[in-house]
């Protein structure tokens, strides 16, 4: 494994409304066809397998609500 493979990374990025539909709309025609999904998250390409899970994630804390769509895979 190299140093690259072993690296963690973290990017968040917030969109307008409409750009968020957007690549919702291209996720899930992906996820429906059942082939890989490209999206690029504050410059960072990222290539999603199409085999990649999805899970939905609701948290509370207090007046505080987070709900998350997380995709997950192994590189490969």
């Amino acid at each position: 494994m190299t140093d690259d493979e072993s690296m963690e990374l973290e990017i968040e990025k917030s969109y307008p409304a409409a750009a968020v539909a957007a690549k919702l709309r291209r996720l899930a025609d992906a996820l429906e066809a059942g082939r890989s999904f490209a999206i690029q998250i504050g410059g960072q390409r990222v290539r999603v397998p199409a085999d990649a899970s999805v899970e939905f994630e609701y948290q509370r804390d207090g007046d505080d609500e987070e709900f998350e769509i997380e995709l997950k895979w192994t590189r490969r």
